[in-house]
């Protein structure tokens, strides 16, 4: 359970304050108290009941300014719903190291025949999209449930030099919020000065953002800064490393086709091919071997995701097989201050009441 207004819970504060001015009235009363000559007699002229009784209806108001007091903070909770249609954003590294031949016939050719594995297995209701990143991120293929339009996109990637693994992040989540006026696009540019309210911990929206690469961020927003904004939105984001220490080896991926470097695009053909320009803002420098795995979890564990590892295109697949694409659920957040200020109201009734009845007015 979460509180938009958690400022409102300061007023628990009085609740001390009122028990100790009851506590206060309570020694006042003794101190001018009638003298018996025999308390023994007092003592049986008063009910059993007496002495508790006096404090029981006290105790309900406090409980019940307690519930008010919550239901003035106006809590919230997150119920899970099945989502009528889930989209999945893939966000593959196609840095130069992605042609390492590490993995045979390379890691992008291998990547990209898990990729189309994984469209192939998907239904009618599961709509996917392809962004490619190197020094800096592009749409390749916005989200659709077109399975041949999906293949082509992913056998048609370019390289390109560096690694900008926030700006994939960041684009996939744009082509998120273009089919989903529920989530808001990335604080980029003119954006960046606007508030967001994150949604309530728990909350996901029915999308998933799947990073792969095989190395570390060298350009672009940083990793982790782009997974806040992620899951801020409630898009959980799952990250893959792929690829093994022996990466010498880099020809050109595809036969016949130069990689890019910069200037143009990462796609290969088809109408959103050419959706990005600039790119070479990030040019030069070549790439840094290894994977930032620590990076990737921090990435995964911030926006509910999780990290997967995989050193060989069978381990691949199977990372691919295992993405919760079925368990995707759209959660809801219900306020429920109403429940509490219910309970408030019934407790405080209930005080008076009782008040009334065991300490009628005179």
């Amino acid at each position: 359970m979460d509180l938009l207004w958690p400022g409102a819970l300061l007023l628990i504060g009085l609740i001390p304050l009122l028990i100790a001015a009851y506590i206060v009235v309570l020694r006042r009363r003794r101190r001018f108290a009638v003298r018996y000559s025999s308390l023994s007699l007092v003592r049986e002229a008063l009910p059993q009941h007496s002495r508790w009784r006096r404090h029981v209806p006290v105790a309900f108001f406090l409980v019940a300014l307690f519930s008010l007091v919550i239901a003035l903070s106006r809590p919230v909770t997150v119920v899970a719903v099945p989502a009528g249609q889930v989209t999945v954003m893939l966000a593959i590294d196609v840095s130069r190291s992605m042609c390492a031949t590490d993995i045979a016939p390379n890691r992008l050719l291998a990547a990209e025949a898990a990729a189309v594995s994984f469209i192939q297995r998907q239904g009618p209701y599961t709509q996917i999209g392809l962004v490619a990143f190197a020094g800096f991120a592009e749409l390749i293929q916005p989200p659709t449930s077109d399975q041949e339009v999906l293949q082509d996109a992913v056998e048609s990637l370019l390289t390109g030099r560096r690694t900008a693994i926030g700006s994939g992040v960041l684009e996939a989540l744009d082509a998120i919020a273009e089919i989903d006026p529920n989530v808001a696009p990335s604080e980029t540019g003119a954006t960046s000065d606007v508030k967001l309210t994150p949604v309530p911990r728990g909350a996901y929206a029915p999308h998933i953002i799947v990073v792969l690469t095989d190395g570390v961020s060298n350009a672009g927003p940083l990793p982790l800064e782009a997974a806040q904004q992620a899951a801020d939105r409630g898009i959980r984001v799952y990250t893959i490393g792929f690829g093994t220490a022996e990466n010498e080896s880099l020809p050109a991926c595809r036969p016949g086709r130069e990689p890019f470097d910069g200037g143009g695009r990462y796609g290969g053909g088809g109408p959103y091919g050419g959706g990005q320009s600039g790119g070479g803002q990030f040019g030069g420098g070549g790439f840094r071997r290894g994977i930032d795995e620590e990076t990737l979890k921090q990435v995964a564990n911030l926006t509910g995701g999780e990290y997967y590892s995989a050193e060989s295109a069978d381990e691949l697949h199977e990372v691919f097989q295992g993405l919760p694409t079925h368990l995707i659920t759209r959660h809801e957040t219900t306020e429920v201050s109403v429940a509490f200020a219910a309970l408030g109201a019934l407790l405080a009734a209930l005080a008076i009441m009782l008040s009334l009845l065991w300490q009628p007015l005179p």
